[in-house]
C-alpha cells in the first residue's frame, strides 16, 4: 500500500483507500468457506488501520500536519 503521507489530504486518502480495501476482503467472503484464520487476519488489517487513524489524529492534534 505505500508509505503514508504527511499532509491531511494525503493522509485522508490513504484511509480512504485502506477502508476500500478492507470492504474488498469483507465483500470476498464466503460463509460456507470463510474459517478462524480469515477472521484473524480481518482483525489484523482492522487493528493496523486502527493504528494509522490514532497516528494521523496525534500528528493533528501535534499540528505536525
Amino acid at each position: 500500500m505505500g508509505k503514508a503521507t504527511d499532509n491531511r489530504a494525503s493522509q485522508i486518502d490513504y484511509l480512504k483507500n485502506r477502508m476500500n480495501m478492507l470492504q474488498q476482503v469483507v465483500d470476498s467472503m464466503d460463509a460456507e468457506s470463510v474459517g478462524p484464520d480469515d477472521m484473524d487476519q480481518l482483525l489484523h488489517m482492522m487493528h493496523e488501520l486502527e493504528g494509522k487513524v490514532e497516528r494521523f489524529k496525534k500528528d493533528w492534534q501535534d499540528g505536525y500536519s
